[in-house]
């Protein structure tokens, strides 16, 4: 797993200890009285970038076009996943944004299980890395090789839910998910007006 900065975890703890912010919390069990929040599994989260992302943009390329905006913590209460943390950078650093709910928190610690499984015995090296497509309202755990990269390819794992036509909670390599996205008709993500 990733370090994250320490700017961006003392923000997640700062927020965590805040009443104001807890309340923001939509599971119930977040708000419990006496209960202890922790912040694990820090990702980095991409934003892939309509711009750079067409049809006939080579998966790698695209990825490594994908900028870092922030970093997303789940927030645990003992050994259940009860929300997200998400911070953001600025000018000033790391700063919170927002805590999340929904499916995506339970469906991230999924897809790092399934891919401890599925990077089990491999010679290559992946990071996780969080990869926001909003064209497609798709979040994947984007696991990138950090070693022997001319052999092994990157690959998405999509969260649940995810867009139609795609199989949550199944690795894809990358090329072949993205070439999936984009067949929408020639933008591999929509822009919005």
């Amino acid at each position: 797993m990733p370090q994250p900065p320490a700017a961006a975890l003392r923000a997640v703890r700062a927020a965590i200890d805040s009443p104001i912010a807890v309340r923001a919390l939509h599971s119930p069990a977040g708000r419990r009285r006496g209960s202890v929040l922790t912040a694990a599994h820090a990702l980095p989260v991409h934003l892939l970038d309509p711009a750079t992302a067409t049809a006939t943009t080579k998966s790698t390329d695209a990825l490594a076009a994908a900028r870092r905006t922030g970093w997303r913590f789940l927030i645990m209460d003992g050994e259940e996943v009860v929300a997200a943390a998400e911070t953001r950078i600025s000018e000033g650093g790391h700063g919170f944004s927002h805590f999340a709910g929904g499916p995506y928190p339970l469906a991230t610690l999924r897809a790092l299980r399934q891919a401890q499984a599925h990077t089990t015995g491999s010679p290559t090296v992946f990071l996780p890395r969080l990869l926001s497509v909003p064209g497609h309202y798709m979040t994947a755990l984007w696991l990138h090789p950090v070693l022997d990269r001319t052999q092994s390819a990157d690959v998405l794992i999509p969260l649940a839910p995810a867009p139609l036509g795609v199989t949550a909670h199944l690795p894809h390599d990358a090329d072949e998910l993205l070439s999936l996205l984009s067949l929408g008709g020639g933008q591999l993500l929509t822009v919005t007006t």
